[in-house]
C-alpha cells in the first residue's frame, strides 16, 4: 500500500470516526490534552476479564489526533491490559500506517496515552515513563 493510501485511511477515520462517543457504564475514563496544539480526548473503556471489551472516545483536534484515535480504539478492542501497557509510538505508527514525523507524533499518540493512562488507573498502577512521553 502506498503512503498516500495510508494517509487517506487516516483522513477517512477522521471524517468518519469509529467508536466516537461516551460509553455508559465504562469501567474507567480518562481525559488527556495536548497543550502544544489544543487537541483533547476523553477515552472510555469497558474492561472485563483483563481485556478491553468496548471503547469509546470524545474529543476535538486535528485530523492526525482524531483519525488516530479512531484507528487505535479499533485496534485495542479485545486486547489484554498487559498488551496495551506495552504499546508505544511504534504501535501507533504501525496501526495508522504512516509516520507523522516528530512535529505531529504527540497528535498521533494522544489517544494511546489516554488509553494507557486509563488502563494504569483501572489497575491502580502508576503511569510508566514511556506513557508519559507519548
Amino acid at each position: 500500500m502506498s503512503l498516500d493510501l495510508y494517509a487517506e485511511n487516516l483522513i477517512e477515520n477522521y471524517e468518519r470516526p469509529h467508536n466516537r462517543g461516551a460509553l455508559e457504564n465504562a469501567s474507567v475514563s480518562v481525559h488527556e490534552d495536548n497543550p502544544s496544539c489544543g487537541d483533547t480526548i476523553t477515552v472510555y473503556l469497558k474492561i472485563k476479564d483483563g481485556k478491553v471489551k468496548d471503547v469509546g472516545f470524545e474529543g476535538d483536534g486535528c485530523a492526525v489526533s482524531m483519525g488516530s484515535a479512531s484507528m487505535i480504539t479499533d485496534y485495542i478492542k479485545g486486547k489484554s491490559l498487559a498488551d496495551i501497557e506495552k504499546m508505544g509510538k511504534d504501535t501507533v505508527v504501525e496501526v495508522i500506517g504512516v509516520d507523522p514525523g516528530a512535529a505531529r507524533m504527540h497528535c498521533a499518540t494522544l489517544s494511546l496515552r489516554a488509553i494507557k493512562d486509563a488502563v494504569f488507573s483501572f489497575e491502580k498502577k502508576k503511569t510508566d515513563a514511556e506513557t508519559k512521553e507519548l
